[in-house]
């Protein structure tokens, strides 16, 4: 379903898989942002959000989770638009007033993420007025131990973020750390299972229309890392490095080895699941993964993003 099918006043900005989506509410008084993009992306994020306000502000952002590719924009919004008001899940609201980029994860998973400041909290089980729409919050454990999803009833249109794509869900970052995390990743299924939506805007990916197909895809794939928990581990790997290849776009090789052996997630992963193996030669069959999936390319001692 594209998103010109959406309601006039939701828009999508559809991002590649370095920023998340954005979706524009577009109220009679009141404009919303929801999730900025990852920060290399920021002012084109800006410059997507005023090309569609023209004259009008943006009044308030809020953010469904703080991965970086989700908030990385919030501060280039907030310069832009000084008394922008920003609501942030309650989960990290201390870590953000501190900025921890320890807690935030951003230092250990070797990305990138401007402070921002926020206004107000979406609180799990509260309602929120986005444009001229109220909005419900629910928790979404899974993939973010923090995040919600925001769902509008009368349209009934879900902001879904990582926790359901068209094509599965989003890393489950918690299991990376050592916590037991796929049981909420159930368990936010059947949330969304029972809203019931018509329409999903997920935090990556095209808008669609198929939540039924989108559930029961996700819940073969949750299948599939519970039965086998090193696929999901080796899964989570794979997206970083894919993820720093979508930034950097062309990297050496070696710089690159050296980037995943600083990266504190790559060496808790590698010392407690792979260290049978030496460390390059583990980096380096996870890129060949990539590129046989398409996502890289190898040209002499430079690797590139790919697909």
């Amino acid at each position: 379903m594209p998103s010109s099918l959406l309601p006039p006043d939701i828009r999508v900005f559809e991002r590649g898989w370095l920023s998340s989506n954005n979706i524009l509410l577009l109220g009679q008084d009141n404009t919303a942002l929801v999730d900025s993009g990852y920060a290399s992306h920021s002012q084109q994020t800006v410059a997507l959000v005023a090309s569609a306000l023209g004259d009008r502000p943006l009044d308030q952002l809020v953010n469904t989770h703080l991965h970086s590719d989700h908030c990385g924009g919030n501060a280039a919004l907030q310069h832009r638009y000084p008394a922008l008001h920003t609501a942030i899940p309650p989960g990290l609201a201390e870590s953000v007033r501190q900025w921890d980029v320890d807690a935030l994860t951003y230092a250990p998973t070797g990305q990138t993420c401007p402070a921002f400041r926020f206004d107000a909290l979406l609180q799990p089980g509260s309602e929120v007025r986005l444009g001229d729409r109220l909005w419900q919050v629910h928790a979404a454990p899974g993939h973010d131990t923090h995040s919600v999803v925001l769902f509008e009833p009368e349209a009934r249109v879900l902001l879904s973020a990582d926790a359901l794509w068209e094509r599965g869900f989003g890393v489950v970052f918690p299991e990376l750390e050592g916590e037991r995390a796929f049981d909420a990743v159930a368990s936010t299924l059947d949330v969304i299972e029972a809203l019931n939506p018509a329409i999903v805007i997920p935090g990556h990916g095209a808008v669609f229309a198929d939540p039924t197909a989108a559930l029961a895809y996700a819940r073969s794939r949750l299948d599939s890392f519970v039965a086998d928990p090193s696929r999901h581990l080796r899964h989570g790997v794979k997206v970083l490095l894919k993820f720093k290849l979508l930034e950097l776009q062309t990297v050496d090789t070696d710089a690159l080895l050296h980037w995943a052996r600083s990266t504190p997630y790559f060496a808790r992963i590698y010392q407690q699941h792979f260290a049978s193996v030496e460390f390059s030669g583990w980096v380096d069959a996870l890129l060949d993964d990539l590129v046989r999936a398409g996502a890289a390319a190898r040209v002499g001692a430079m690797v590139h993003n790919a697909g």
